[in-house]
């Protein structure tokens, strides 16, 4: 299952960290993750619908599909917002009329790039 990079150089298992506990916030004002999901997430609207989700939540970033049928997250903004992205993508049973499933994940939250804008799917 998943694994979560919750400080630099320290993987957690999600059992003993979830996005929000203590320790995941870098930067107090802005947090960035790097999510990549696997599972039925391509052709069926799931980067439409992280867009959008996205957007609404006021992030920064972008979403792709992977060659390997992959999608990639790269999103920041208000930390409270990019945990909320987070869940949200990955929950199952989803709770947000999220297309598709998502099997697995993997997870870091690098350094937010200040200055970035807007939320597009590529």
């Amino acid at each position: 299952m998943g694994q979560i990079l919750a400080e630099p150089g320290r993987t957690t298992n999600l059992s003993e960290k979830r996005p929000g506990a203590a320790g995941l916030e870098f930067n107090v004002h802005m947090l960035a993750l790097h999510l990549t999901v696997s599972g039925r997430v391509q052709g069926v609207g799931f980067r439409w619908w992280a867009q959008n989700t996205a957007r609404a939540l006021g992030l920064a970033g972008r979403v792709r599909n992977l060659p390997d049928g992959r999608v990639e997250i790269i999103a920041q903004g208000e930390p409270d917002a990019v945990r909320r992205l987070l869940r949200f993508a990955i929950e199952a049973p989803t709770t947000t009329s999220r297309p598709g499933w998502v099997d697995d994940y993997d997870l870091s939250w690098p350094e937010p790039e200040p200055g970035k804008i807007g939320f597009y799917a590529g």
